[in-house]
């Protein structure tokens, strides 16, 4: 496993994502992760399976500080009492002590980001949190929740892969150590069969899945958290260490 060191944290550049799946199948798909070297999880409010997450992680035969656990605050939960009694029953479904990272889901055009990261920003304090973050942020989005914490803002989950233009949030992410988490990372499989992500993959003896992932971790300050249910696919997906792209391949991808 690689990592990606953030603002003092190292977190795994491959994580394992959760979104639009049932409980018994999470749990399942969460214990198998597990067990395949997967250290890096993500679930949200908005998911309605932290349970089964917190079930999962409780089950595996890895220790919980092992494990980097995200969950993320739904939008209509981000008014500071709210933010902080969502959370307490977050960690109730969990069955945890703490979360490795908290993120704002999305913005809220009601709440303001000031009073959202200030419960935050309390949350670490008492230590029921370790990095706080954000999610689906625009980079003056971004700047507005950094200027309002009195800790590091350490991620902004969005969208990200060969067929979506990131380029101005991942160069200011790494100009100001601020991680860019790359969920739907296969663009949901609909482009897989694209000729250059073919024909760099034959070269490698890998999937176009896997050139993708290994184009986004090779990059600066990039993790990506596919989800997959199944068994082959969690594997596939973190069989990604065992080869590097050139930078004309890197390249390549880039201009999709």
């Amino acid at each position: 496993m690689e990592y990606v060191s953030v603002q003092g944290a190292d977190i795994p550049a491959l994580g394992f994502g959760t979104a639009r799946m049932g409980g018994t199948e999470t749990r399942n798909a969460v214990e198998t992760a597990l067990r395949l070297g997967y250290r890096h999880i993500d679930t949200a409010q908005m998911y309605g399976n932290e349970d089964a997450v917190g079930e999962a992680v409780e089950n595996a035969d890895v220790a919980r500080d092992e494990v980097f656990v995200v969950t993320k605050i739904l939008r209509r939960n981000l008014a500071y009492d709210d933010l902080q009694n969502s959370f307490e029953d977050s960690l109730d479904r969990l069955k945890m002590e703490y979360v490795d990272l908290l993120l704002i889901h999305e913005p809220s055009q009601s709440v303001p980001v000031t009073e959202s990261v200030r419960a935050m920003n309390e949350l670490q304090e008492a230590e029921r949190v370790q990095h706080i973050g954000v999610s689906n942020f625009s980079l003056p989005q971004l700047q507005e929740a950094e200027a309002a914490s009195d800790t590091p803002i350490v991620t902004n989950q969005v969208e990200y892969h060969p067929f979506t233009d990131q380029s101005q949030l991942l160069e200011y992410c790494v100009d100001n150590d601020v991680m860019l988490t790359a969920y739907s990372p296969l663009a949901v499989g609909r482009r897989l069969e694209n000729e250059t992500l073919i024909r760099v993959g034959k070269r490698y003896g890998k999937s176009p899945a896997q050139v993708v992932l290994r184009w986004l971790i090779q990059q600066e300050n990039v993790s990506a958290i596919p989800k997959a249910s199944k068994r082959q696919h969690q594997e596939e997906n973190i069989e990604i260490f065992d080869f590097e792209l050139t930078t004309a391949e890197m390249d390549a991808i880039f201009d999709l």
